[in-house]
């Protein structure tokens, strides 16, 4: 016996796809800093890049809009953020406001730090023995390598084959 396929076409209506709606509070926040007088600096990490803030206040860091705790939920990476304040003992100093593009967690909080760093040096130019000292005004240039042809990955051969 014989049975017969029925094919059933679909018609899907076209659907028109409307762009992600962009947080305003990010850049309403940082429209705010602006204004007022506001240190400038960007910072750098892998493919991360981070234009950072930095305003007289109380200590606060906010990243994308978000408190750094939230953004930043890892520990390690809170503790990262936080190394140019604590070295420079300037914990409750300055606020800092940050946008962060591109990379993973890691190297955001890389640039975070990089340009806190940076923004530090320009608000008090004497602080600036201290950070090179550290080693926080050093750009850290190391990227992914990228792959090559007939490879695996940028260094991983292919496998051996005996026949």
């Amino acid at each position: 016996m014989t049975e017969e396929k029925k094919t059933v076409k679909k018609t899907t209506a076209k659907t028109t796809k409307k762009a992600a709606p962009v947080k305003a509070t990010a850049k309403k926040a940082v429209a705010d800093v602006k204004l007022s007088n506001a240190t400038y600096a960007t910072g750098k990490r892998k493919d991360s890049v981070a234009r950072v803030y930095l305003v007289a206040g109380k200590g606060q860091i906010i990243v994308n809009g978000m408190p750094m705790t939230e953004y930043f939920r890892r520990p390690v990476l809170q503790m990262i953020i936080a190394q140019p304040f604590g070295i420079t003992k300037r914990e409750t100093a300055y606020d800092v406001h940050a946008i962060v593009m591109g990379g993973g967690l890691s190297g955001q909080a890389g640039a975070v730090k990089h340009g806190i760093s940076k923004a530090l040096e320009k608000a008090e130019p004497d602080l600036r023995k201290t950070l090179k000292a550290a080693g926080f005004l050093t750009r850290d240039s190391r990227v992914v390598e990228r792959k090559h042809f007939g490879r695996h990955k940028a260094r991983r051969s292919t496998q051996f084959s005996k026949r």
